[in-house]
């Protein structure tokens, strides 16, 4: 039998569930779904069962912020007409048009993808990734010379730029410097999109998500936490 329990820690509150079986040890886990689940020895006691989760709160805490910050997950694409399609927090219908002249472009409220072939899916596929990489690649460089001075009066280095598909961050940064930003963004509103930039650019001089990171996070960008819950309000396909 499973039952949920909540424990209050700080500010938060945790809320688990609670299964207990033939095991030596007890053992924590946090879901995609921020969801917690705790496994404990037969004959365990609710005391000692929350003492020990009491004990891992922070842990529990992290692995649900991690989770916060990982694209949703959405069903698969089609590429056939009539199937909705996002650029910069606004859904536009798709639209597949035979020419013999490959183009992409929006137009009141319609993504149009031309090709001499419309029911070769694998192909309106790769024209719509394209379309998507150079937008991207023309957008997040705006975005980031617009974040960039927010940071430059406090010593953060102007970084080099990557942008690629990541299944489960919006954004990194690697120890030399670099930001990698996931190309499913560009589907996100430019507050969005400048939440993440400015994201990693913080932890350019925070490396961790320490108090001194949230600090640091708050002066250039004290609207964070509204620009966050946004982000993991979209939906990204």
């Amino acid at each position: 039998m499973t039952t949920t329990y909540r424990l209050q820690f700080g500010d938060s509150a945790i809320e688990y569930s609670l299964i207990f079986a033939k095991r030596k040890t007890l053992g924590i886990s946090v879901k995609p779904d921020r969801t917690v689940q705790v496994k404990a020895p037969v004959g365990s006691t609710l005391t000692e069962v929350e003492a020990i989760v009491r004990k891992r709160a922070k842990w529990i805490l992290r692995h649900q912020r991690q989770f916060e910050s990982y694209p949703p997950s959405t069903p698969p694409r089609q590429y056939v007409s009539g199937e909705t399609h996002r650029y910069l927090g606004r859904q536009y219908r798709l639209k597949v048009v035979e020419s013999e002249r490959e183009w992409v472009k929006l137009s009141r409220g319609y993504l149009h993808v031309a090709t001499a072939s419309p029911r070769d899916t694998k192909k309106v596929k790769a024209l719509l990734d394209n379309w998507y990489q150079r937008q991207a690649a023309r957008v997040f460089q705006e975005r980031l010379d617009a974040c960039y001075p927010r940071v430059k009066r406090i010593g953060i280095a102007y970084p080099p730029l990557v942008i690629r598909a990541m299944k489960s961050r919006w954004g990194s940064c690697s120890p030399t410097g670099k930001i990698t930003l996931n190309l499913k963004l560009i589907q996100t509103p430019k507050a969005c999109i400048d939440y993440v930039v400015l994201h990693e650019l913080c932890h350019l001089q925070e490396h961790n998500h320490g108090r001194g990171y949230y600090q640091l996070l708050g002066q250039v960008l004290p609207d964070w936490k509204a620009r966050k819950l946004q982000l993991n309000g979209c939906e990204v396909v």
